[in-house]
């Protein structure tokens, strides 16, 4: 390992010789300098990891060299040292990007901490991370053989989050190996906890999570209930929990988080069966038999999913909600910007209910651009196109203008999407369903072990295209590939973002109150 080269710049620079010996003995190489000057010239020509620099100096103060030392190469940590307790220079410093601020008199071992701070800070993160992660391992291993609850589920796949993300900057990649297959057995053993009780849930007074067609009545309900503030209800399509947590720290700058929960999407995991769940505030089956004019099946022609305004008024009517309330459906940077610009003229409802479709255009713009592909080759890479995405986005204009007219936020998501990897070969007549990750119709052939098979669509609140029509949903990382050109259909859908079958991030998705800060 090459030594540390660092550069301390101070008019008394005599006086640090116990400081500067301290250092050396730590294997430090230490260049001083005692006027600014010069000490600009020394950095313009020496290569330095770090800078120590005097704030109050004769001649040129230690703001004016690090002005100039920025100019030279910005990348280099420079610590400003200083006697003066002076707010505006603090804040003229940390304007000015300073890697840290210490006050004289300053100790030996402050001047190591900060060091080990800004140059040693991204190897010892990784190191602790690394050992924190080998020690939970092993209980997470434990919780998954265990894990029999739906609450069990979400608390397991939290840990998960919170690991991945953790492990996703730091140097041992062989960690973010092992989790990714703790994640994968997870998928296996939740995929059998689904199995086993999903169609309890639809059992009449059965113990259930909160699911989609339940979600608005148990929770945003409460929410309009206290009238205390208008509510912005924010629905972003095929949000993951992952993805919320990547921008989490961007609504917290306007927004306190008073409740975070987690609900169950409904299967199949899909927009057109979640989503108008959610609105309607029923199964896809009853919503079928309540209103016909709304729902369309897989197969059929036109869009699945433009009645959600008017599954909203007759829910909120159902309810006895009597309330001022808009739905906006943004599908473009045009639509987002035209709610922007009319938002404040929402200020008197009591409810504004935005649907974004973003993230879903993400994902199937990744199954179709190979630049897409490349910029969301994996799921760290599809977070960090979410964060771009939602920090440049209406959608944040929004949430501020939310903000301001004292409005409380809620966000949540219809289901999640998960990246396939294992083709598995389905047959079916010319009426089955396209979806990779669920199919519906008559005769479906398929392989057991991929899928959970419904051959009773009502008994989980479905509605079936005919009357032999069975329900299948991939689990894992599956996708359904019809044996007809497979290779060609395998080798083009294979690493893309799906949705409708079961797995934890379809599955198991955010939802979100804020009050305004």
């Amino acid at each position: 390992m090459n030594q540390i080269k660092i550069l301390w710049v101070d008019d008394e620079i005599d006086l640090l010789k116990p400081h500067i010996l301290f250092l050396e003995k730590k294997n430090y190489h230490l260049t001083t300098c005692n006027n600014g000057r010069d000490a600009v010239d020394m950095y313009a020509d020496g290569d330095f990891d770090l800078v120590f620099l005097d704030e109050n100096m004769p001649g040129m103060s230690g703001l004016e060299v690090l002005a100039e030392i920025k100019e030279i190469k910005s990348s280099t940590p420079v610590i400003m040292i200083t006697k003066s307790e002076e707010e505006y220079i603090m804040e003229e410093a940390i304007g000015s990007k300073i890697a840290d601020y210490l006050i004289k008199p300053v100790n030996p071992n402050q001047i190591l901490l900060s060091i080990k701070k800004n140059l040693d800070h991204s190897r010892l993160i990784s190191e602790k991370t690394t050992l924190d992660y080998q020690k939970e391992f092993r209980k997470i291993a434990l919780d998954l053989s265990m894990v029999n609850t739906y609450e069990g589920w979400v608390d397991l796949y939290k840990k998960l989050i919170f690991w991945e993300l953790q492990l996703e900057n730091i140097e041992d990649q062989g960690m973010s190996e092992i989790l990714e297959s703790q994640k994968s057995e997870a998928n296996s053993q939740f995929g059998k906890f689904i199995e086993r009780n999903y169609e309890d849930w639809y059992e009449p007074k059965a113990e259930h999570p909160v699911l989609s067609h339940t979600l608005f009545k148990t929770l945003v309900v409460p929410e309009l209930k206290k009238k205390d503030r208008p509510v912005l209800f924010v629905v972003i399509d095929n949000l993951r929990y992952d993805q919320w947590k990547s921008f989490e720290s961007i609504v917290a700058n306007h927004y306190k988080l008073e409740k975070e929960t987690a609900y169950y999407a409904i299967l199949p995991t899909a927009t057109q069966y979640a989503r108008n769940a959610i609105f309607a505030g029923l199964t896809p089956l009853e919503m079928e038999k309540k209103f016909p004019q709304y729902w369309k099946n897989d197969v059929e022609e036109g869009g699945k999913n433009l009645y959600e305004a008017e599954l909203l008024s007759a829910q909120l009517k159902r309810l006895g909600l009597n309330l001022k309330e808009d739905y906006f459906k943004i599908t473009s940077l045009a639509s987002g910007r035209k709610l922007v610009d009319n938002f404040k003229g929402l200020k008197e409802n009591d409810l504004v209910t935005v649907v974004y479709n973003f993230i879903d255009m993400l994902s199937h713009a990744k199954t179709e651009m190979d630049v897409v592909k490349e910029l969301a080759a994996d799921d760290k890479a599809y977070r960090s196109l979410t964060l771009s995405w939602f920090k440049n986005s209406p959608l944040l204009e929004i949430i501020q203008q939310a903000q301001q007219m004292g409005f409380r936020l809620i966000i949540t998501t219809d289901h999640g999407t998960i990246n396939v990897k294992s083709p598995s070969k389905v047959i079916g007549d010319k009426n089955t369903s396209l979806n990779l990750r669920y199919k519906t119709g008559r005769s479906l052939t398929y392989e057991d072990k991929d899928v959970y098979a419904v051959k009773d669509p009502k008994i989980i609140g479905l509605p079936a295209i005919n009357m032999s029509s069975s329900f299948i949903f991939a689990k894992n990382d599956s996708f359904l590939a019809y044996v007809n050109n497979y290779n060609h259909y395998v080798s083009y859908y294979r690493n893309t973002y799906q949705h409708g079958g079961i797995s934890l991030e379809e599955m198991i998705v955010p939802f979100l109150v804020f009050n305004p800060k």
